[in-house]
């Protein structure tokens, strides 16, 4: 991840805090054994937000792990916000980007993150209201050359805004949407692999949403996790390992024989036989 080095798997927070990712865990000493635990398996990369549970991943993060070893790479983003019932909202104005940074460094307790992706919105905002994404950036790339955040990513970001983002901030990481059952984002995709930028899929096993397709319901995906005796989860993640090289992981729970399971997806390896059935399964 640029001149940062790590392993395929890590650890994504978002699923530590309550319901809605609001409020504290539902069990306060799993999700500390689980941020533990992820280090003794050898996770080397955290994702996570301020705004997860408003300051309640980053605190959890915190209290497990400080003083961090000195290979951990803790990646956040900004460019969103909470309102008091939970409501996503946008915060893209560059006043706004720093204060994400700023807030995400002190929970956090260090001087410099070492990656920030920029969240896009999706949310309806009047045109006075929108903020350019090249002043976004702009500001990202202030942020890298005070040394506050090592490297600038994107997320939620089509192929000419991630372009843009490569051409102005030299980005190192992008996180978009992704999986077996939803590869709409190739095209992003095929651009990081050229340029040697990582790609770290949020929603590696389909939407989260009533109505999307998941990678568990799929017949081929159930069928090679039978043979291999694996879940079909752990298929859906290692079919993204094997999908392109530079293609990170960031499977969140808050749960350690959760987390055991995900991390064991490294020791899985698809044969093309069975990467042929997956992919012909899902577009059949």
């Amino acid at each position: 991840m640029g001149t940062l080095s790590v392993h395929r798997i890590g650890f994504g927070a978002m699923q530590l805090p309550g319901r809605g990712v609001m409020g504290p865990p539902r069990d306060h000493d799993e999700a500390i054994a689980v941020l533990r635990r992820a280090v003794e398996l050898g996770v080397d990369h955290i994702d996570t937000a301020e705004y997860y549970g408003i300051g309640v991943s980053n605190g959890l993060i915190r209290e497990a792990l400080y003083p961090y070893p000195e290979n951990l790479v803790i990646v956040s983003k900004v460019g969103a916000f909470r309102d008091a019932k939970g409501g996503w909202l946008p915060g893209q104005r560059p006043d706004q980007l720093r204060a994400g940074v700023e807030d995400n460094l002190r929970t956090l307790g260090v001087d410099q993150l070492g990656a920030v992706n920029l969240r896009l919105t999706d949310h309806p905002e009047a045109s006075a209201e929108r903020v350019a994404l090249e002043d976004q950036l702009a500001e990202m790339v202030a942020l890298r050359d005070e040394g506050k955040i090592a490297g600038v990513g994107i997320s939620t970001a089509d192929v000419a805004q991630v372009q843009q983002a490569i051409d102005q901030a030299g980005i190192v990481c992008v996180q978009n949407a992704f999986s077996l059952v939803d590869q709409k984002d190739a095209d992003v995709l095929e651009l990081c692999h050229e340029r040697g930028i990582a790609y770290v899929p949020y929603f590696p096993l389909g939407g989260a949403f009533p109505g999307s397709a998941k990678v568990n319901d799929s017949a081929a995906v159930q069928a090679v996790a039978e043979r291999l005796g694996a879940s079909p989860s752990q298929i859906g993640l290692a079919w993204l390992l094997a999908h392109r090289g530079n293609i990170l992981l960031i499977p969140g729970t808050s749960r350690v024989a959760h987390l055991e399971q995900n991390m064991a997806v490294g020791d899985i390896t698809l044969s093309p036989d069975d990467i042929a059935e997956l992919e012909a399964g899902v577009t059949s």
